[in-house]
């Protein structure tokens, strides 16, 4: 079988959709991304890259601090408005309700199924990297605290049929259908040939 060639891209399936929150210049603000992976889970850490003009960012370095919150399925449009309006044109501060934690400065969003509370250990400007002129930045943060609804939760875990989150894939949103098999099980009797 021949492989096609295709162009490089940023090809990983799925990609999550959420809404980072960052208090900027003392108020609110949440900003759609895509561009989120685990890095570590211990400690929990979770890494978000996000274009350097955007508003959020200013935000996160401004207080070391952001929020990961998970939208569902039935928030499909208010998770699509913050990304199409950026903070520097539209005040986003009062389209949620939102709740604080410890670290008193990533807001979250109190309607969303799963929250995670996040401190900046790392930031990385990908211009070093790519020598573009401009690019994104890279955060890094280390989970401080985790928020979910007891409906979200199975043996007290976040259940990802049960938030029923967003996907992101050729500038569409996607979402989950079943479970097809139990990892670290399923391949035990696998033998091969």
């Amino acid at each position: 079988m021949m492989k096609n060639k295709i162009k490089a891209g940023a090809y990983l399936f799925p990609t999550p959709v959420v809404l980072i929150g960052a208090n900027v210049k003392g108020k609110p603000n949440f900003e759609t991304l895509a561009y989120v992976g685990i890095v570590e889970a211990t400690p929990p850490m979770i890494s978000i890259s996000s274009y350097e003009t955007h508003y959020t960012n200013i935000g996160i370095k401004e207080n070391g601090t952001f929020s990961v919150n998970t939208p569902s399925e039935g928030m499909i449009e208010i998770t699509d408005y913050c990304g199409l309006y950026s903070g520097k044109e539209v005040d986003k501060s009062g389209i949620f309700e939102i709740f604080y934690g410890e670290l008193k400065t990533a807001p979250m969003i109190t309607h969303s199924p799963l929250n995670l509370e996040c401190k900046v250990v790392k930031t990385i400007d990908i211009k070093e990297i790519s020598g573009e002129e401009e690019s994104h930045e890279i955060f890094i943060g280390q989970i401080i605290h985790a928020y979910a609804d007891e409906y979200y939760l199975t043996e007290e875990k976040p259940d990802i049929l049960k938030l029923n989150p967003l996907l992101y894939s050729s500038n569409k949103y996607w979402k989950l259908s079943e479970s097809i098999g139990e990892a670290f099980n399923i391949g035990e009797d696998y033998i091969k040939k």
